[in-house]
């Protein structure tokens, strides 16, 4: 095995170069992850002016990493060499200060956060804490895991934490990185959801995750055996049509989960 690794790292404000670096062994705690898909989320940016709080150059930006763990560091049991794990923004917490001892630990005060603390997954290989990555199902591709563990995650939580129920009326402001996932994950919560946006590039992707129109089976004409008093139904003005779970210009209701 090559004992160096590719990475682009932000050595001053706004310069991005390709380096090449020895492969690290992790430490305690800690795997070597070998990356498959790094996701581009606008907190980078900051990295990349330099401009995150506490930020030290050089820095290797990227927090939505997916990639198979290639080696572990010493009291690590939980994990295996070749298991595809993915890493976000919370790299790991200390669990002694205040807020951890709360159970804050989003708000941990010495936060683990690739791509600011430490070295992220713009690179062929990551060093990350045992504690702060989580297993990747095998019926997501890497490229398409990745952005879950920002942008995903947000979404997911803000309407996971909204105090909502099924059928609730939801708006995604916004159809965008986070906007597009949050459409599909409040369609799949049971919210009847509308997408705002601006532009038709917007409107094409928010249609793309219309849930299904719906249809219905007329009423039988024909009657059933040993039936003395049927009567065919009477003809009737047509069903309104069904309509995307974000589209409340309609009245109805969207269509019960089948």
């Amino acid at each position: 095995m090559k004992s160096t690794y590719k990475a682009v790292e932000v050595s001053a404000p706004n310069i991005l170069k390709v380096v090449e670096r020895p492969i690290p062994a992790p430490g305690p705690g800690q795997v070597r992850i070998r990356v498959e898909a790094c996701g581009i989320c606008h907190t980078d940016a900051a990295t990349v002016t330099g401009t995150y709080p506490g930020l030290k150059l050089p820095r290797v930006p990227g927090h939505e990493v997916v990639g198979r763990i290639e080696a572990l560091g010493s009291g690590v049991s939980k994990w295996k060499i070749g298991q595809r794990v993915g890493i976000g923004f919370f790299g790991g917490e200390d669990g002694t200060c205040e807020p951890c001892r709360r159970g804050d630990i989003v708000n941990c005060l010495n936060a683990v956060i690739p791509g600011v603390t430490i070295d992220g997954g713009y690179a062929e290989v990551m060093i990350a804490e045992a504690r702060g990555i989580s297993s990747i199902p095998d019926d997501l591709s890497s490229a398409e895991a990745a952005p879950l563990l920002c942008a995903g995650i947000t979404t997911y939580n803000a309407l996971r934490n909204a105090g909502l129920r099924g059928g609730d009326l939801v708006a995604v402001q916004g159809i965008g990185g986070l906007g597009h996932l949050g459409i599909q994950f409040a369609r799949q919560m049971g919210f009847r959801t509308v997408a705002i946006g601006r532009g038709a590039d917007k409107e094409k992707l928010a249609q793309k995750f219309r849930r299904p129109t719906s249809t219905s089976t007329p009423p039988s004409t024909t009657p059933p055996p040993h039936s003395k008093n049927w009567a065919a139904p009477k003809p009737s003005s047509p069903p309104p049509p069904a309509v995307a779970p974000w589209d409340h210009s309609s009245p109805a209701s969207p269509p019960a989960a089948s």
